[in-house]
C-alpha cells in the first residue's frame, strides 16, 4: 500500500497513485535547481501573456519586459522551468502543434525517437493522455513523474515545446522517449525511486529542474477535513499561493477550491501563460486542486485555468490571492509577510476597555483620494500625525480590499485578501497600521461581504457553476447594485467570509471591521418586488442563512481577537444588532453580535433639522430628540460618513441654511450637539474643515482650503479648530463616553424648547459627574436664559463654545463660573442664568 507521510497538518497522508515502498526513498529528497546552459536568444519581445499559443519563456532566459505596475518576476519563478523557449528559431506553431490541437488525444504525434537505452514504458491510453492535454485530468500526479512498476522505475514527463527530457540521478542519465505532443518516457532499471531531477532541452539551451509531480500534496487531512467542515478559521494559510519549503525544496503550494471543475491547470509569467505542462490534482471530495511547484517563488504572477463541467475553460484570479496586480491588471501575485510589527504596546491594551465603555471618535477616510498620489508608506508620514493633531481616536478606512473600479469607492471587491496594489504591497499597508497603532490610533476597515462583481475573472460562477452566489439566480442578483449575494448557507462560502474577517485582524492587526450593507443581507426581499422572492422555511422575509452567518463571523472574531470591535451599517429597526448571539429577543432570534450599530435614524433626522431655516425649525423639533425614544435598544454611533456628502446631497456645510457666516455657525453648533449625544461619532474627512463642495474620489478634499493664502482659509481653519478642541474635551470628559449604552448616562434638562430652537441635557459618567450640553439652533442671542441643574453642583464653568472667535464665531461667551439660584426650573430646584450665542453649542462642568 501507499507509504504514509506527515501532511502540513501533522497527520499522515498517503501518496495517491505512487506506489511507493514502504521503506523512505530518494523520492523525498530533492537537489538544487541549476541551469545547464545559459540562452543564446532574448525573448520575443512582440508575445505577450495573453496569447496563450505562444511558447513559454525558459527559466534561464530573461523575462519579457512586463507591463508597467506589474510585479516582476522573482528570480525564484524564473528557475522554476517553464515550458519552452521564446525566440528559437523556428516558432511553435511550425514546430509542432499549438495548445488547442494537442487536446485531440485521437491522433496523438509519432514519437521522434530518442531516449537510447531506455525501456520504454506502457503508453498511455488515448482518454488519459486527452484529458491532460485538454486540462482535464484529476489525477495528473498519477501518470506524471516517477513510479515504481515492474521491472524498474517508470518516469513520464509533460514538457511541451520541450525537444528532449533527460533523468538525471546519481550514477544515472538517461534520456527518455520522446512520446508526442510533449508527453517523454522512460522505464528506468533501479530497484527505487531515485533521486531524480530533469535536464530539459529546448531549441537553444538546457536547463535542469525539478519535477513537480514528484512531490506529495502540500496539504493535509486536516485541513482539507476543515475546509470541507466550513471550520478552517485560518483559511488563507490552506488555500491560494503559499511559498514555502516542501520536501526539502523552495517553492510555492498552489491550491483553489473548485468542486465543479473537471480540471485546473496553473498558468503565469512562470510558465508564459501556457498551463498544460502543471495541471492541478484533485485532493478527494473537498473540491480542492493542489499543486507544489518548485522555485517558484515571491512575485510570480499566476492565475487558474479551470475547465467548466461543460469542457470549455475560463481563467480566473485566485479568490485567496493575498497580493494583485495594479488595477486593471488582475493577475495574482504570490507573496509572503515580513513586517516586524512594533504595535506590541497598542496590541496589548487595546482591549482593556469595553469598547461602548471607551471614547470612540472616527475620522472616515477614503485612503487613495484623502492625499492623492500617496503610497501606503507615504500615507504613514502623514495620517497618523494629522489625525493624531486632531484629537480622534481611531481612523475608518473605506474599503481597502482589492476591486477593478475606483469608482465603486471599494465597495465592488474581487480580491478579498489582498489589500489594493494601487498603493503599494501588503506589507506597505502593514507599516501603515503599525504607524497608526504607534501614533495611539485604532483602525476600523470597512468590509464588504454582502455582494460581490460579476467580472468574468473573479468569483462569479467560478469553475463554471455558481459557487460563490446562490444557485437560484433570483437569490444570487442583487437588485440595486448589478453584483451578485453571496450564497451564505453554503459551509464552504460562510467559511470563506468567516476567515476573512479574521484575516483582517491576525494579518494586519486591524482594530475593527464595519460591515456594510447589513440590511441588504438580513431580508430576502430587500429591494425585491412582490413575487420577486421566496420566504424562508417558516414563512418569514428573514435571511436566515445569513443571520447564521453574521453571528457565527461576529463570534469568531471576538474569540480570536480581544479588543477588536464589529459595527453594523443596518438601515432598519432589526432586533438585536449589538446583543449578544446567545441572548434570544422578543422575534426569537439570538442577537447579531456586533458590537456597535451605526445610527441611521438620528443621522437622517438631525440632518433634516439643521437643512430647515431657522424659522421653520420649531415644527421638526421631535427630529432632534426622537432619537433619545431609542437610544439604548443598540449600541449606537453616530455617522457623518460619506454617504452623506456625494451624489447631490451637498457637504456637511453646504447643507445649512442662510449666508457663509450661518452656514458656518450651524456647522458648528451641530458638530457640537453631535459629540455631546449619547453615541459614538463618525466624522468624513473634508468635513473637519467645512469643505463646502462634495466630495469626489477623482481629488478629494480640497486641502487648499487651508492655504494660508486663501482670503477664507480662516474660516476653514476655525472649524478644524473646532474638531480639534472638541475631541480634546470628549476624550477627558467620561460623562461623553462612559456611559454611552445605559439610560444612566443622560437626562433631558429640556427638550421641548421648540420654540426657541434649544436642546439641553445632562451626560453623566460612572461616578455620576455631569456635563451640560446646550445647543441654540437660532440666529438670535439668548440673554439670560435660565436652565435648571442638579443642586449638588456649586458652579459651572465653560469649558466649550462652538461661538468663540478662534472657531470663526462671534465670540458670545460665558467667561465666569456660573452659580446656581435657588430657582426652581426643569425639575431641578436649583437653576443658572447664561447668555446662549446664536447657533452654537455650549458645554458646562463643574468647577
Amino acid at each position: 500500500m501507499p507509504r504514509a507521510v506527515p501532511s502540513s497538518a501533522g497527520r499522515l497522508l498517503p501518496c495517491p497513485g505512487h506506489l511507493i515502498p514502504a521503506s523512505p526513498t530518494p523520492l523525498e529528497e530533492a537537489v538544487p535547481v541549476t541551469a545547464r546552459k545559459p540562452p543564446r536568444k532574448a525573448p520575443d519581445p512582440t508575445t505577450t501573456p495573453s496569447a496563450p499559443a505562444a511558447e513559454p519563456t525558459p527559466a534561464v532566459q530573461p523575462a519579457p519586459a512586463a507591463p508597467a505596475a506589474q510585479p516582476a518576476v522573482s528570480a525564484p519563478a524564473a528557475a522554476a522551468a517553464p515550458s519552452a523557449p521564446v525566440g528559437s528559431a523556428t516558432s511553435p506553431a511550425k514546430r509542432k502543434k499549438t495548445a488547442e490541437k494537442r487536446t485531440d488525444a485521437s491522433a496523438p504525434r509519432p514519437r521522434r525517437g530518442g531516449g537510447r537505452g531506455v525501456r520504454p514504458v506502457q503508453a498511455l491510453d488515448d482518454a488519459d493522455r486527452g484529458r491532460l492535454l485538454a486540462g482535464e485530468h484529476h489525477a495528473p500526479h498519477d501518470l506524471l513523474g516517477a513510479h515504481m512498476v515492474r521491472g524498474g522505475v517508470a518516469i513520464r514527463v509533460l514538457r511541451p515545446y520541450a525537444r528532449s527530457v533527460t533523468v538525471l540521478a546519481k550514477g544515472l542519465r538517461t534520456e527518455l522517449h520522446d512520446d508526442g505532443d510533449g508527453f517523454f518516457s522512460g522505464l528506468l532499471p533501479v530497484p527505487s525511486v531515485p533521486e531524480y531531477q530533469l535536464l530539459v532541452g529546448y531549441a537553444d539551451n538546457e536547463i535542469e529542474v525539478h519535477d513537480p509531480y514528484r512531490f506529495l500534496p502540500a496539504l493535509g487531512d486536516l485541513d482539507l477535513h476543515l475546509i470541507g467542515e466550513g471550520r478552517h478559521e485560518e483559511l488563507w494559510t490552506a488555500l491560494g499561493a503559499q511559498p514555502m519549503e516542501h520536501q526539502g525544496v523552495a517553492g510555492t503550494r498552489f491550491t483553489v477550491w473548485a468542486p465543479n471543475a473537471r480540471g485546473v491547470r496553473i498558468i503565469g509569467d512562470f510558465n508564459y501563460w501556457d498551463g498544460t505542462g502543471f495541471p492541478m490534482r484533485s485532493l478527494g471530495s473537498s473540491g480542492v486542486w493542489e499543486l507544489f511547484l518548485p522555485a517558484i517563488g515571491e512575485g510570480a504572477l499566476y492565475k487558474f485555468d479551470i475547465c467548466r463541467p461543460d469542457g470549455t475553460h475560463t481563467v480566473r484570479a485566485d479568490p485567496m490571492a493575498r497580493r494583485t496586480e495594479v488595477p486593471p491588471a488582475n493577475a495574482s501575485v504570490v507573496t509572503a509577510a515580513h513586517h516586524e510589527w512594533q504595535d506590541q504596546e497598542w496590541m496589548a491594551h487595546r482591549g482593556d476597555v469595553p469598547v461602548h465603555e471607551a471614547p470612540l471618535s472616527v475620522y472616515e477616510v477614503h485612503l487613495p483620494s484623502w492625499r492623492p498620489g500617496l503610497t501606503y508608506r507615504r500615507l504613514a508620514e502623514q495620517l497618523p500625525a494629522y489625525v493624531r493633531e486632531l484629537g480622534f481616536t481611531h481612523v475608518e478606512l473605506m474599503p481597502v480590499s482589492e476591486h477593478p473600479f475606483g469608482g465603486s469607492w471599494g465597495y465592488q471587491v474581487t480580491g478579498f485578501f489582498a489589500p489594493t496594489s494601487r498603493m503599494g504591497t501588503p506589507d506597505d499597508f502593514r507599516y501603515l497600521i503599525d504607524a497608526l497603532h504607534r501614533s495611539g490610533i485604532g483602525v476600523i476597515v470597512d468590509w464588504v461581504p454582502a455582494h460581490f462583481p460579476r467580472d468574468d475573472w473573479a468569483l462569479a460562477e467560478f469553475d463554471g457553476r455558481p459557487l460563490y452566489e446562490h444557485s437560484d439566480p433570483a437569490r444570487a442578483a442583487h437588485p440595486d447594485w448589478g453584483t451578485l449575494e453571496f450564497d451564505f448557507g453554503r459551509t464552504e462560502v460562510r467559511n470563506f467570509l468567516v476567515a476573512n474577517a479574521t484575516y483582517w485582524c491576525e494579518e494586519f492587526h486591524i482594530d475593527g471591521l464595519r460591515v456594510d450593507a447589513v440590511a441588504s443581507m438580513l431580508y430576502l426581499d430587500y429591494s425585491r418586488e412582490d413575487g420577486g422572492w421566496s420566504p424562508n422555511e417558516h414563512g418569514g422575509r428573514e435571511n436566515l442563512d445569513a443571520v447564521a452567518f453574521l453571528q457565527e463571523m461576529n463570534a469568531t472574531v471576538y474569540r480570536r481577537n480581544p479588543g477588536v470591535v464589529t459595527i453594523a451599517e443596518e438601515s432598519t429597526a432589526w432586533d438585536g444588532v449589538t446583543r449578544a448571539t446567545h441572548h434570544v429577543g422578543p422575534g426569537g432570534f439570538g442577537g447579531l453580535g456586533f458590537g456597535l450599530k451605526w445610527n441611521m435614524g438620528w443621522m437622517h433626522d438631525s440632518l433634516e433639522y439643521v437643512s430647515k431655516e431657522p424659522v421653520h425649525r420649531k415644527y421638526h423639533h421631535n427630529e432632534m430628540t426622537f432619537s433619545m425614544v431609542y437610544a439604548y435598544s443598540e449600541n449606537y454611533v453616530l455617522p457623518i460618513s460619506h454617504d452623506e456628502v456625494v451624489h447631490g446631497k451637498r457637504a456637511l456645510v453646504s447643507k445649512m441654511p442662510g449666508d457663509w457666516w450661518q452656514q458656518r455657525a450651524n456647522h458648528r453648533a451641530y458638530l457640537g450637539f453631535m459629540w455631546a449625544h449619547p453615541g459614538k461619532q463618525l466624522l468624513f474627512m473634508g468635513q473637519e474643515f467645512a469643505q463646502g463642495a462634495e466630495w469626489s474620489e477623482g481629488h478629494g478634499p480640497d486641502w487648499w482650503l487651508l492655504d494660508p493664502s486663501y482670503a477664507a482659509e480662516a474660516d476653514h481653519r476655525g472649524v478644524r479648530d473646532l474638531v480639534r478642541e472638541l475631541n480634546a474635551v470628549y476624550t477627558a470628559t467620561p460623562a461623553l463616553w462612559q456611559r454611552d449604552t445605559v439610560p444612566e448616562g443622560f437626562a433631558w434638562v429640556d427638550g421641548g424648547a421648540a420654540e426657541d430652537n434649544v436642546f439641553a441635557f445632562l451626560r453623566f459618567d460612572a461616578d455620576g459627574a455631569p456635563l451640560l450640553a446646550v445647543s441654540n439652533f437660532s440666529p438670535v442671542v439668548r440673554h439670560e436664559y435660565r436652565l435648571g441643574v442638579p443642586s449638588s453642583v456649586s458652579a459651572w464653568a465653560e469649558v466649550l463654545n462652538t461661538d468663540a472667535a478662534r472657531f470663526g464665531g462671534g465670540d458670545v461667551l460665558n467667561p465666569d463660573p456660573l452659580k446656581p439660584e435657588s430657582v426652581a426650573a426643569h425639575g431641578h430646584r436649583t437653576s443658572v442664568q447664561f447668555t446662549l450665542p446664536p447657533l452654537a453649542t455650549v458645554w458646562l462642568k463643574p468647577v
